[in-house]
């Protein structure tokens, strides 16, 4: 008798675990992109850091044009900062879907309600950091785009 009761525990705990490795493939698609955008910072930082030192110098139109420069540069480090969060919140809620899992299989406590609000939110801020992230790289990409055509115009005849 014992041992199908263990074998029933096992069982269920096994299962748990199987569940349980799903958020965490999750959990590291999140990392991943995490591990982004310390890049994509630095890079901004860098950027802003030689537009400061050139604005010093410049003049008054010039001045103009970087002063713009660094106000779409501050305006990707809040969007960066947004993703960061988000991607951090998702991370957060993946774990405590995890740990729902664990702790749930203990019972006590609605399981269902908690993993549809742990995961549904991990999903939605994994979501929010990735369009987040896309809106940064457009911000990018525009600036190259205008980079490159004024450079087009400044060569032609």
């Amino acid at each position: 008798m014992g041992s199908a009761a263990s074998s029933t525990a096992l069982g269920s705990a096994l299962h748990v675990i199987q569940v349980a490795i799903t958020p965490v493939f999750m959990l590291a698609g999140i990392a991943a992109l995490l591990n982004v955008f310390p890049t994509r910072f630095a890079r901004v930082a860098d950027q802003a850091d030689a537009v400061s030192k050139v604005i010093k110098t410049a003049d008054a139109a010039a001045a103009a044009l970087l002063s713009r420069r660094l106000a779409r540069l501050r305006l990707r480090s809040l969007v960066l900062d947004v993703a960061v969060i988000l991607g951090a919140v998702a991370g957060a809620a993946t774990c405590a879907t995890v740990l729902a899992l664990f702790v749930g299989e203990a019972g006590g406590f609605p399981l269902g309600v908690v993993l549809f609000t742990t995961f549904g939110l991990a999903v939605a801020c994994a979501l929010a950091a990735i369009v987040s992230f896309a809106i940064e790289m457009m911000i990018a990409s525009r600036h190259v785009r205008d980079v490159v055509a004024a450079e087009q115009e400044r060569m032609e005849p």
